[in-house]
Formats: C-alpha cells, structure tokens, sequence
C-alpha cells in the first residue's frame, strides 16, 4: 500500500476543487492499493464547501488524520498528487505526479514546462488540455553550459483522464419560469467565459420571442457581496440592450449562490429548460457540459476544448455497418482560432505566467451561434433526441467504476501492486 498526499483544494467551490474531490473519491474507491492523505489549500477567491455531508465528514476525517501522521512522523509519503496548475507544482515525495486542467489556449508557458520536468509524471482532465503539453515547445538557453536548446518541451509522461458520470438524482425545483421554452448557461464571469456575448447575442435573437434564459454566475465566489456585484454587473449589461430593444420579450433569469449536487441536476433537467448554452473561448473539461450531456439537455457549443472528449459518439453507419463514425451529439458552433485577448493574459508574478500573450482560443462566431440556438428552439425534437443518446453513451463510457479505475491506474499501475504482494508473500530463509 502507498502513502498518497493529495495536494489540492478538496473543500473549494471551484473547477480544481472538484478535480480534488474527483481524485480523492477515486483513491478511495482503490483504498487497498492507497493509504490517503490530505494537504487542503484554497483556490482564488471561491468559496469553501459548507454542508454537511458523508463524503465532507470522510475529507475532513483524512484532513485531520494527515495532521496527525504529520506531527508524529514528520509526513513521508511515497506519492504526491498535486492538484493545481503547473507554478505550484514541487517535490514532496519520491514520486510526484500533477494533476491539471492544462490552459485553454494552444500554448502553455514555458514556466510550466520547467515544473513539468520535476515531476514524474503529469495527468490531465482532458485531451484537449493534454494537447497544449504535447504540441508547445521554444527555444531556450541552458544555464548551466550556455548551449540553446532549439525544441524546449515538456519530455515527462502525461495522460488524458476524463471526470465520471455521477449517479445524482435530481432535486424538483421551483425557478418561477415565465416561457416554456428556457436555456441555461454557467459560468464564473470572466474573459474566458465569453459571457457578455452569449447574453448579447441571445438578447439579440430572441428579442422578440418568448424565450429564456437562465444565468446560473458569480464573479469571484457565492458570496452575498458577491451577489450584489454580479446582478449589478448584469442589470447595467441588459438595460444598455433594452434600451435599443424598448418592447423585448425574452427573458434574461440570474442564479447565484451555493447549489446541491441534487438541485444542479434538478436545474438541468427542469421542465422548461430545454437547452445548455456555452461558448467559452476555451475549456480545460468542461464540467457543467458534461453534466448536461449527463442530464439529456441539448448542449450548443463549439468543437473546441475539453467538451470534444464527450460531446462525440461512435454511431455505425447506415451503410457500411462496419465504419463507425465519431459523431457530433450537439449543435456545434463555428469558431474561428485567434489570439488571447490581452485583459485575459493571466500572470502570477514571482511565480510566472499562466496564460500567455502569445497563445490562441477559441472565437465563436456571432451569425453561427444565433443561428444554432434558433435551429434548436425551432427543432427541439430533433436536438432532444441526439441529447438522450449521447446520455446513455455517456453514463455507460464515463461511469464512475471505469474512471476511478483509469485514474488509480495513472497513479500507479495495478501490477505493480501485485508484484509488491508476491514479493511480500515469499518467505525468505537465510542460509550459512
């Protein structure tokens, strides 16, 4: 059995708090190969986990037993499992593996490639977020001998582990809908989310219909001061449009603060939303869209980023019943690849880059998106039908068993457990 520290914001509100919680449930689910520990950090400025649940009481339980094995041994461990971006990453044990959700951009920094090679081995959420290790690379000049280095990249193994699908069942909930017809979109509201053009763009195209929109967003966490910040943001954001739109009749809903598991997904399958809108310049998973997908919501996004590892199903084709096709399972917006806008370049100082002036995203394009979210309100039947395959294929691909699996294999391979049990098992005899 191997001591793992995870290394991660386990009790954060936010992407890498549920990255932590997805990896510590499945060490968990593989606790006779691994004996758990737990170094809790924060993420930014979300908010903390706060209700009280079995797997809350079980994360807190590992926090304080790590506490403890500290105080009385010093905390060696055989692994480290960060769950961060690559600037934090560090020696803490014999064998240290990152855990990231990459960048969304087609670059990573070169500063990540330096912490890359001081670990043994990285795990993504995704494909997509694997491919910015795998495809970066600069020149540079070694230190220590003067040389130039003309192909600096990342050079330490690196695999794709995608999150599972959750069994949740979801909550009724009441959300004082006007129209039948509503979609819903979720987002931290920033740069990279692409907010203000997916409100305005839809404003744009439903302005004269009986069409919603719900906004399940915050600006920095679920805060009551945080509130206050994101509705005024988005009062003053719609009453610019209603301005030019005096006699509109869509509707534009806002969502904040905490959420169950089981009211999330009772969101997602509500009645009177009928569609999930995301056209962010970039995903490292995308997990509110895997959850839709999850749910049987119709998903319009672009073909870009995490969601393309799950948005697709192999259907045979109706002619040849031997070719297999990778198909799209949503309403796909057209995008074109640009660069980064210079208010998203991300920078921690001393620390170095995150997201770099010189990597591209993801642009959706206006005319296409509208486009896309009229075809789906006119032809719901058609987008709900495609929704509920890819659920079943989804729910069956990416269920937890597989995932858990998969991920407690990145870590450390089975058969190197069991070889370590075959040798434990042999008695050894001294002889003269």
């Amino acid at each position: 059995m191997k001591k793992i520290l995870v290394r991660g914001p386990a009790l954060s509100r936010s992407g890498y708090g549920e990255q932590t919680r997805f990896a510590l449930r499945a060490l968990r689910e593989h606790q006779d190969r691994f004996d758990i520990y737990l170094w809790p950090v924060g993420w930014g400025a979300t908010g903390w986990m706060s209700r009280d649940t079995e797997e809350k009481r079980w994360i807190d339980s590992i926090i304080d037993k790590t506490v403890a094995y500290n105080k009385s041994s010093g905390g060696r461990y055989d692994i480290s499992l960060q769950v961060t971006i690559p600037n934090e990453w560090e020696r803490l044990a014999p064998v240290n593996i990152g855990y990231t959700a990459g960048i969304e951009s087609t670059r990573i920094a070169p500063v990540w490639i330096e912490k890359s090679m001081i670990m043994d081995k990285i795990i993504t959420t995704s494909n997509h977020a694997k491919e910015g290790f795998d495809n970066t690379s600069y020149e540079a000049v070694n230190e220590q001998t003067g040389e130039t280095v003309k192909n600096y990249r990342n050079t330490t193994p690196i695999e794709a582990v995608n999150f599972s699908a959750r069994n949740v069942d979801p909550k009724n909930i009441d959300l004082n809908l006007k129209y039948d017809f509503n979609f819903l979109s979720m987002a931290q509201w920033g740069p990279r989310k692409n907010m203000e053009n997916s409100v305005k763009w839809f404003f744009e195209e439903f302005a004269n219909d009986e069409v919603g929109l719900i906004l399940k967003i915050f600006v920095r966490n679920n805060s009551i001061m945080d509130r206050h910040e994101t509705s005024g943001r988005l009062y003053y954001f719609i009453n610019e449009m209603k301005q030019k739109y005096k006699d509109s009749k869509c509707k534009i809903y806002m969502l904040h603060g905490d959420m169950t598991e089981e009211e999330m997904f009772g969101l997602y399958s509500h009645p009177k939303v009928k569609g999930f809108i995301n056209i962010a310049h970039g995903e490292g998973f995308g997990l509110p869209i895997f959850e839709a997908a999850c749910s049987s919501l119709p998903v319009v996004c672009p073909a870009w980023g995490g969601q393309k590892d799950y948005m697709y199903m192999p259907i045979k084709d109706k002619k040849n019943k031997n070719k297999v096709r990778n198909t799209p399972m949503f309403a796909s917006v057209e995008y074109t690849i640009q660069p980064v806008q210079q208010e998203a370049v991300w920078d921690l100082g001393e620390r170095g880059p995150v997201l770099i002036a010189d990597s591209m995203w993801c642009f959706p394009h206006e005319g296409n998106y509208k486009s896309k979210i009229r075809d789906m309100y006119k032809n719901h039947g058609q987008y709900l039908s495609k929704a509920k395959k890819l659920k079943k294929y989804v729910v069956d691909f990416f269920n937890s068993e597989k995932q858990y699996a998969k991920f407690a294999d990145a870590i450390c391979p089975k058969e190197e457990f069991e070889v370590e049990s075959w040798l434990d098992s042999i008695n050894v005899e001294e002889h003269d």
